[in-house]
């Protein structure tokens, strides 16, 4: 009798804890606290999991800081809770909650057909409108609503499109799919998954590494460092990967699309003019996204700003306009931008609690959980342990081989597991080597933990070969316009291309743009 789900489950969460039990129990490792091999124990058990999907992602989060604080690495839960309440996680919480507002009004959509009706002019250009517009969604909202709400408008044009020239559209087989409609279905997932890298609220995996560089380094990204990272790597990736998907692995051939154009134009049409409240929203979330970035730009301010103001402004330890004393953490910090913005779209007459409160609380959970293990390992000495223990081997490598290593491992790793996942396991061990490899890379310690993290967070988004890999894949799979053969075919190379992209894209950037701006 073939085993039902539930006795699956059983068996690899028994497994789990069996495992965790064996590396509990051995012998404690030379280098190594007792505590720092319980810290590893938890890893497993959490990795095992996660992997695996035994159970879902949110759910093997939460028994984290309950092995923690069971198995003694945390005398009492506090500490072991305490990165539930990470201000990088409360950023996360209002990007979705302004997600939900642009999609309650239909800004999102408008977007996407304001870019279909003006590009859309010949099936290569339709299939780039379609990439630009979810990347650019990406950039705001979670990459996986942003394919959800853009794979139906994708069908639609395929329907135009596709079935005026006799092709089928339906996903019943015998199916004859076009290389216009692979492209459209695979650009849309690859587009949601790049524009996701560039803000630091695009995708998990940018958070996670953030959060973890701030618990371990107390070193911070801002929402404008990290676009200075991110978008640099956006507008190289995405036109290469439209290239490859249209010039070289499907073509779409001569095929007249006027149709999908005038249809994206009607559309908009129809809707209308946005009404007041949706004139509101865009104007609250403009002014967010604005004060994101301008908080980052502190340099700009030189000496012309007084010094109380610029603390006022920007944070720092001087004195503030306010008279509370020394320090302040800045008006302009954008976990309190964020946050800040959701009491006014309440105020502004455009969401209830009720339209707020729908967002994605799983991938909440999964950041604590992982920040949780990532305190604990830092607090025992663990991610040391591991870096000296099986990166030693790189010391003395070639930089160029060394950054290669570390996106082609992360990628790989995230093919087979959830990208939040593999950014939460790798971020900590990536920082953790960071002062092993310094002298390798060139870069002082914390510069090589921040290099490494990051690169690492930012591969975690180029896994395009599975649907199980991103949110995004599978969306984009489960249209049926699509096979898993055509992901695999478009996601080897793109993957293997995209290693050596990064790989020479991190290294130059990371060398000669952004140690100015970020050390």
């Amino acid at each position: 009798m073939a085993s039902t789900p539930a006795a699956r489950r059983l068996a690899l969460f028994a497994a789990a804890a069996a495992g965790t039990a064996l590396i509990g129990a051995l012998p404690t490792p030379a280098g190594l606290s007792a505590a720092g091999q319980y810290a590893l124990a938890t890893l497993f058990f959490a990795a095992f999991l996660w992997v695996t999907g035994a159970l879902p992602l949110a759910v093997t989060a939460l028994t984290i800081p309950v092995l923690l604080t069971a198995l003694g690495v945390y005398g009492d839960m506090e500490p072991a809770l305490a990165g539930f309440a990470d201000p990088l996680i409360f950023l996360f919480i209002a990007g979705f909650m302004l997600a939900n507002a642009l999609q309650k009004y239909g800004i999102d959509r408008r977007i996407a057909l304001r870019l279909l009706a003006v590009m859309g002019s010949s099936p290569r250009l339709l299939v780039l409108a379609v990439m630009l517009a979810t990347a650019f969604l990406s950039m705001w909202v979670s990459n996986t609503a942003t394919t959800a709400m853009m794979v139906p408008i994708a069908v639609g044009i395929l329907a135009q499109v596709v079935g005026r020239h006799g092709v089928r559209t339906d996903a019943e087989p015998p199916h004859a799919f076009t290389n216009l409609q692979v492209a459209m279905l695979l650009g849309t997932a690859y587009g949601a998954s790049i524009g996701g890298v560039a803000t630091l609220i695009g995708t998990p995996p940018n958070t996670v590494v953030a959060a973890q560089l701030d618990r371990l380094l107390d070193y911070s990204i801002g929402f404008a460092d990290w676009l200075l990272i991110g978008l640099p790597i956006v507008l190289v990736t995405l036109p290469l990967a439209w290239y490859l998907l249209t010039y070289w692995l499907y073509p779409p051939g001569d095929l007249d699309v006027a149709g999908a154009r005038a249809e994206a134009g009607r559309t908009l049409a129809e809707e209308g003019p946005l009404e007041p409240r949706g004139r509101r929203v865009a104007w609250i979330f403009a002014v967010t996204a604005t004060l994101w970035v301008l908080g980052g730009l502190d340099f700009l301010a030189g000496d012309w700003l007084p010094e109380a103001a610029r603390t006022t402004l920007f944070g720092g330890e001087g004195a503030n306009l306010l008279g509370t004393g020394n320090g302040h953490q800045g008006l302009l910090y954008y976990v309190l931008v964020g946050l800040a913005a959701i009491p006014a779209l309440v105020l502004a007459d455009t969401m209830e609690w009720e339209d707020l409160v729908p967002i994605d609380w799983g991938t909440i959970l999964l950041f604590g959980g992982g920040i949780c293990l990532a305190d604990a390992f830092a607090r025992t000495g663990a991610t040391e342990w591991v870096a000296e223990g099986f990166f030693s081997a790189l010391t003395g490598a070639p930089i160029v081989l060394l950054v290669g290593a570390v996106v082609l491992l992360v990628i790989f790793l995230t093919e087979v597991t959830s990208n939040t996942a593999t950014a939460t396991i790798i971020a900590p061990l990536l920082i953790g080597i960071g002062g092993l490899l310094a002298g390798t890379l060139g870069l002082s310690e914390t510069g090589a933990a921040v290099f490494l993290a990051v690169a690492g967070g930012v591969a975690a988004s180029f896994a395009f070969a599975l649907p199980v890999a991103t949110p995004p894949n599978a969306v984009a799979f489960g249209s049926g316009y699509l096979r898993q053969a055509h992901m695999l075919r478009a996601g080897i190379v793109l993957n293997l291309v995209m290693t050596a992209v990064l790989t020479a894209l991190l290294t130059l950037m990371f060398y000669h743009v952004w140690p100015g701006l970020l050390w």
